[in-house]
């Protein structure tokens, strides 16, 4: 279902596809997390942080944390000390790839002073 299914019919927003994937991939920081996964993985918890900027750690763990239960990252753990997680993208996310790169062209394409 695509933007031309809605043309003239009452819908919720939330039940459609697109609903969805917002819910999946909405916020301020969740794409930031799959961009910088998606540019190089994998990601150490501090780099992340570091690469991210702004982003608390506490944020971030729940960014993390919900990006993971919807099948989009994996977190590996590693039982040394001191402890070490590592998180990549799944291959649910890679299927999201095409559309960073389709926003990373627009962002080219329509960035001011760019035209």
């Amino acid at each position: 279902m695509g933007i031309s299914d809605l043309k003239g019919k009452d819908t919720i927003i939330q039940n459609t596809p697109f609903g969805y994937t917002m819910s999946v991939i909405g916020g301020k920081w969740k794409m930031a997390i799959l961009y910088l996964l998606a540019a190089k993985q994998p990601v150490r918890f501090n780099e992340m942080k570091r690469q991210l900027g702004a982003i608390t750690y506490k944020i971030l763990s729940t960014q993390l944390k919900e990006l993971e239960a919807d099948g989009l990252v994996e977190r590996k753990e590693y039982p040394q000390v001191p402890p070490k997680v590592e998180y990549t993208l799944t291959e649910r996310a890679q299927t999201l790839l095409p559309v960073l790169e389709q926003l990373c062209e627009w962002g080219s394409q329509n960035r001011p002073g760019s035209l």
